[in-house]
């Protein structure tokens, strides 16, 4: 009850600041990692290193390795939409480690057609400019361990978004992400509080008079200065991994539950104010060198194709890896969320370990 009435005062406090947005950054929630994606975009729970500044920044004290490096592309909807990932992850001390991560989503070479007509009316192709429309995001990460508190592991990120729309306009905002960790006989527990404060984008248009009345003649909404908020949302998992055959089969299992405070969305779980999403992942992994994955995510209720039953759908993912000394390839079989199987793609990832530590 006490979190409910404090997600209310929040919410209040950004109305009169500022216009909550239903699915704002939204580019923010596609998931990094070949390993996460196949797993059915879980690990909150169960991310170690350099993927951890994105998934859950308590996870940065579970890599072993004094540096790491991450990297991924993706290319989504047959390739209009371009999704670059890059993290690095440096250990401090015993008890702390800080990362950067680079997101940028793009899809470039948009046809600008707002001067296709000249002024005499006649049609001109020449006229025609492409722009760009890109997302970056930038964060900065800390964890560290509480000695106190036997297995608590805390980590947070600031949040630096740029948002562009080409020469028209764009935005800058500002946020903070909050992570923690809790490992108990075996089993990892994770919480992350994404825009926990609200992550707020300030956008700025620069429209000329000939455009804004070329969105007036065509009956669009000229867009005017605002400022837009991302609301809070609360990720829980849980993850096991299970040894067998002396050790040489692992088998891994991740729970996410996904909590949204910004309004009705069709998910299973879901109110006026609260909707719930579960999404969740599975690992078997050989010797510690290659491993098959498997996850369900996305799972909406929609309308069927006549409109008038309402079905449960979901999102099957698949995955495989290999890690062979300091170098774990992943590679997933996914999609954002148009559950097409034509635009499903490959996503690859890669992380390399710099000054490994050995097994204990």
């Amino acid at each position: 009850m006490k979190f409910y009435v404090l997600t209310v005062l929040i919410a209040l406090n950004f109305a009169l600041k500022g216009q909550i947005v239903k699915y704002s950054n939204e580019f923010l929630n596609i998931g990094v990692g070949a390993r996460a994606l196949g797993m059915g975009n879980t690990g909150v729970a169960s991310t170690t290193g350099a993927y951890s500044g994105y998934w859950n920044p308590a996870g940065l004290l579970k890599q072993r390795s004094d540096l790491e490096v991450a990297l991924m592309h993706a290319e989504y909807f047959a390739g209009i939409a371009k999704y670059d990932f890059m993290a690095a992850t440096k250990r401090i001390d015993s008890n702390s480690v800080a990362g950067i991560t680079i997101l940028r989503f793009g899809v470039d070479n948009i046809p600008n057609t707002l001067e296709l007509v000249d002024a005499n009316g006649n049609v001109d192709y020449s006229r025609i400019k492409t722009f760009n429309a890109v997302d970056f995001a930038c964060l900065l990460s800390y964890a560290r361990n509480i000695p106190k508190l036997k297995g608590v592991e805390l980590g947070g990120n600031f949040k630096i978004i740029r948002r562009r729309l080409g020469e028209f306009g764009g935005a800058w905002g500002f946020g903070l992400d909050a992570g923690a960790r809790y490992n108990y006989k075996g089993w990892q527990f994770g919480a992350l509080g994404r825009d926990i404060t609200g992550t707020f984008n300030a956008w700025s248009y620069n429209l000329t008079d000939d455009q804004k009345a070329v969105f007036a003649q065509t009956g669009n909404e000229i867009p005017n200065n605002s400022l837009e908020v991302t609301m809070p949302k609360i990720i829980l998992g849980a993850s096991k991994t299970f040894l067998f055959w002396k050790d040489r089969i692992s088998t891994s299992g991740e729970l996410n539950l996904i909590n949204t405070f910004d309004g009705f969305r069709n998910t299973v779980i879901k109110s006026d104010h609260w909707s719930l999403e579960p999404a969740f992942g599975v690992e078997v992994g050989y010797k510690g060198f290659v491993f098959l994955r498997g996850g369900i995510g996305n799972i909406q209720k929609q309308y069927d194709a006549l409109g008038t039953k309402e079905i449960t759908s979901f999102q099957p993912n698949f995955g495989v890896g290999i890690k062979y000394r300091i170098f774990t390839l992943d590679y997933a079989l996914t999609d954002i969320g148009d559950r097409s199987l034509a635009l499903y793609s490959n996503i690859f990832s890669l992380k390399i370990d710099f000054n490994k530590k050995p097994n204990k």
